[in-house]
């Protein structure tokens, strides 16, 4: 549609999200059960209408069912076609969206991987939650594989570059600062626990271009790209730190748009909170500083949580389109998020944001976007729209026919493992150990020749202690003197000729 991407009606308004404002970012919010999950299924559908691709974590398998068309005799989809006639969407029918599925594992999509140099020292060091030390000797062991030309791509990679820094530790320390056994020790007790979450699966070749994200099928529709997640959640922490990293890959890689018409991509953030719990200042600024930064290429970024008090200030400042579902006030906790989501909106007199929030019914929600000019619309109470497609999970023979069949193809499926820091380094200790090797054969070699040198000069030596007749005679007739003096002169003339013989 003309007016953007449809969200419902308002007494009987249509409601719009502004398809040029929507790189400005969004909020989905709600208690479990309220409806948020279909809400961001309708709004992905609405993207992919208009041509813009999606990213969407499906952490239950509640949106796999984006691939298949809806039906009026699935169980859940009755009460859908009543909703579309309540709202007056006339052309409503169901239909499917091209989808493209992906995991971390493997199992349920195509694999996603990355190399531990694109990820970088800070981020894995919150995912295997580092102290501030163990930070600066996981970053020291990243500069020296740059400088050495070492490629860190795997965790076996990493594994093997800390064990070189702490054979050098005491050369690094001099020039980088200290490192020290304990720490290496730690960090690699960590990626340990790192592997056992399925870690090492993320780590590798090839690694996921973006540009498969960022696809239209030949209708013109943006691709949806599902990360299954469920299995994911059980790692929140490999969750969070992989749906951090790709944003920051998108900072990093897509080129400034400014203002488009529409956004080149837009991502949807489900469980949003485990993207900030626990997390250091210094990511919290770079999480930040990405979210404000990447509109302008062209990035729309929607965050889907229970409650809005999740998102940190910082963060949540900067969410033009909200669509708030109903919330709970049971708990002094809960009576907070209410009053915090109700000063987000844009006041509207016809709209008690404060009260109307606790009595939303499931598929209502209290909507602001933005207008042409990014300024809040007034909020809304809204019927939110239908999805087109099923709601709900497909079956394993359905999804693994949308793998097979979907533009990705093979291209990730085998592991590929090409030379880097685990093997260089092997190759620098198999020579290192060869050269000893040969050193201590040589130091050996000599020895023994030293030896044999040694033995032979003794064999001559006795060879000439050996009595000639003459010196026998001589000395025979020594023994034959009784006095000392006669003694002495026999002596002094045996030294004399041993010692001309030597001569």
């Amino acid at each position: 549609m003309d007016e953007g991407i449809f969200l419902g009606t308002a007494d009987g308004e249509a409601q719009y999200m502004r398809l040029d404002q929507a790189n400005r970012h969004g909020l989905i919010a709600g208690a479990t059960g309220t409806g948020k999950t279909i809400s961001l299924q309708g709004i992905a559908e609405g993207f992919s209408e208009a041509g813009v691709p999606c990213f969407v974590s499906d952490v239950k398998s509640d949106l796999a069912g984006l691939a298949m068309a809806g039906s009026p005799t699935h169980k859940l989809h009755k009460p859908f076609t009543e909703r579309a006639q309540e709202i007056g969407y006339d052309d409503y029918s169901y239909t499917a969206f091209p989808v493209q599925f992906w995991d971390l594992f493997g199992k349920q999509g195509h694999p996603v991987r990355t190399t531990v140099t694109e990820m970088g020292p800070l981020l894995l060091s919150r995912l295997m939650e580092l102290t501030d030390t163990q930070e600066g000797v996981l970053t020291i062991a990243f500069h020296v594989a740059d400088a050495e030309g070492l490629l860190l791509l795997d965790l076996d990679d990493l594994q093997s570059m800390l064990g070189h820094i702490g054979e050098r530790r005491k050369e690094l320390s001099l020039e980088y600062g200290n490192v020290t056994t304990a720490s290496v020790g730690a960090i690699q007790r960590k990626l340990l626990q790192l592997r056992s979450q399925g870690g090492d699966m993320f780590f590798g070749e090839p690694a996921l271009k973006l540009e498969d994200f960022i696809a239209t099928d030949e209708e013109g529709r943006g691709v949806i790209n599902i990360l299954a997640a469920d299995k994911l959640m059980a790692s929140p922490r490999l969750y969070a730190t992989f749906l951090l990293w790709l944003l920051s890959e998108l900072f990093e890689t897509l080129p400034e748009v400014g203002d488009p018409d529409k956004p080149k991509l837009v991502f949807f953030f489900d469980e949003a909170h485990l993207l900030f719990d626990d997390a250091p200042k210094a990511l919290m600024d770079k999480v930040e500083q990405v979210v404000r930064l990447i509109r302008s290429k062209g990035v729309g970024v929607f965050f889907i949580t229970q409650n809005p008090i999740d998102i940190p200030d910082d963060v949540a400042g900067q969410l033009g389109n909200r669509v708030q579902h109903a919330l709970r006030a049971f708990t002094p906790r809960d009576q907070r998020a209410v009053k915090a989501a109700a000063e987000t909106f844009r006041t509207n007199p016809d709209v008690d944001v404060e009260t109307v929030i606790t009595q939303l019914r499931i598929g209502e929600a209290l909507v602001s976007t933005l207008d042409r000019k990014g300024a809040p619309i007034p909020v809304e109470r809204v019927l939110m729209k239908p999805p087109r497609a099923r709601a709900g999970p497909l079956t394993k023979a359905e999804r693994a026919a949308v793998i097979a069949s979907d533009a990705v193809g093979s291209r990730y499926d085998e592991l590929v493992d090409r030379v880097s820091a685990e093997e260089l380094l092997a190759d620098r200790a198999a020579k290192a150990a060869e050269a000893a090797a040969e050193q201590e054969q040589r130091e050996a070699a000599e020895k023994e020749a030293a030896k044999k040198a040694k033995s032979s000069t003794r064999r001559r030596s006795s060879g000439r202690r050996r009595q000639s007749s003459a010196e026998k005679m001589a000395s025979s007739a020594a023994r034959s003197i009784g006095s000392s003096f006669g003694r002495q002169i026999g002596n002094a003339i045996i030294r004399g000729i041993l010692g001309s013989l030597k001569r």
